[in-house]
């Protein structure tokens, strides 16, 4: 079990790996290389290998190879799901891509869907090496506290509406570089969850898929951030769990005990004014409730430019919706939204452009649902943490 040197006819983006009898050949890309495309198909035209493993699930490849990726998104579901927030991030990501493939001039992951048009025309069996996308951003999101959250979606608006111009001298640097790596490892510098998730858990995943794939000679498109891990977890003789991974971990019991802490000590302290300061008393912090959280996440969906029945559902459900962890005033806002305000096909197909220019995030509809969905909710949480303080104060 050896890694040899790159043949002489590729570059340093190519290795080659022995295991025992068979022979794995890394390529590593760019995902938004007009190269690492021409790179693939010389590789897997010249080797001719028994599979080709590609760096995508089968949602990305369906997004990736599918031009009515978005429309045929289910968004009521999804809210329904309570999936908002990492769809948000999966358009983010997107978003992110499309503007530097722009600058590049070729369209993310242009190298991945190349290497399976290339297997398919040499009758190659592909195989979709990468973990389901929807368990790795639920993995990543459920792993961060509320301000990790926070943290990462400013983070990720920032990086979107800057404009910088990039130089020709960058521009050759990109095109060296797995791009969406390289960002996930600047966030995983500030949130080393993140890059435990999206690049750790990811190369072990990719190296044991690979390392099962079918035949004696292999062809491996990955983005280049992950091939010196999964390069690392090959040479690994110790077969890996992949399940241990490919599961979206349960919330800890003790965020479930604060989760319904919060509602019973409140619940509590107006009963217990009602019993030592008269049933008015009791009425009063009742009432200072429902304003304390209708009003700011109301506001936050005004502000949001959401509909008058989604601002009007946004007074009603923050009270509630403040005294369950089962779900948000967020979710019940945007389902609201969605319904009364559906996104048009062409907002869905828009997107990922629309999403990297700020007053866009208020004239697409579907960017609208996730301004009101985070407007509304923070409103809430503004008004919980007040409310409960003030009540507590009423006990004394």
């Amino acid at each position: 079990m050896k890694e040899n040197n790159p043949p002489t006819k590729y570059n340093s983006d190519v290795r080659v790996i022995t295991l025992q009898d068979r022979e794995i050949i890394l390529v590593g890309t760019a995902h938004i290389s007009q190269q690492s495309a021409d790179l693939v198909r010389t590789v897997i035209e010249t080797e001719k290998p028994d599979c080709v493993c590609v760096e995508l699930d089968q949602q990305r490849f369906k997004a990736l190879s599918e031009k009515k990726k978005w429309e045929s998104l289910d968004l009521k579901s999804v809210i329904r799901e309570k999936q908002l927030s990492t769809l948000l991030i999966n358009i983010l990501l997107a978003s992110y891509q499309k503007k530097l493939g722009q600058k590049l001039g070729v369209t993310p992951g242009a190298e991945l869907i190349e290497a399976t048009k290339v297997a398919k025309e040499n009758d190659i069996p592909v195989e979709l090496a990468d973990r389901d996308i929807r368990i790795t951003l639920r993995r990543a999101w459920n792993t961060m506290s509320f301000w990790q959250k926070m943290k990462l979606l400013s983070y990720s608006m920032v990086g979107m509406f800057e404009n910088e111009e990039i130089t020709e001298e960058t521009l050759e640097k990109l095109r060296q570089k797995d791009v969406l790596t390289e960002l996930m490892t600047e966030l995983g510098k500030a949130m080393p969850v993140l890059k435990t998730v999206l690049i750790d858990e990811r190369d072990s995943y990719l190296a044991e898929k690979i390392k099962n794939a079918n035949g004696k000679k292999i062809v491996a498109v990955v983005g280049a951030g992950h091939v010196q891990g999964i390069n690392e977890r090959l040479l690994e003789e110790t077969p890996f769990d992949l399940e241990k991974i490919n599961v979206i971990p349960k919330i800890s019991p003790v965020w479930k005990t604060i989760g319904w802490g919060i509602p019973i000590v409140i619940i509590t302290s107006i009963v217990y004014i009602g019993f030592t300061k008269g049933p008015q008393a009791a009425g009063d912090n009742v009432i200072f409730w429902i304003l304390i959280n209708g009003i700011p996440s109301s506001l936050g969906t005004l502000v949001a430019f959401g509909h008058p029945l989604t601002i009007l559902s946004a007074l009603l459900a923050a009270p509630v919706t403040s005294l369950t962890p089962v779900i948000g005033a967020g979710y019940v806002a945007a389902f609201v939204q969605a319904y009364v305000k559906p996104p048009v096909v062409k907002e869905f197909q828009t997107v990922a452009e629309d999403a990297g220019k700020l007053k866009c995030w208020w004239k697409n509809r579907l960017l609208r649902i996730f301004l009101v969905f985070i407007m509304a909710g923070l409103g809430s949480a503004i008004g919980t943490y007040v409310g409960a303080a003030e009540i507590i104060s009423n006990l004394f």
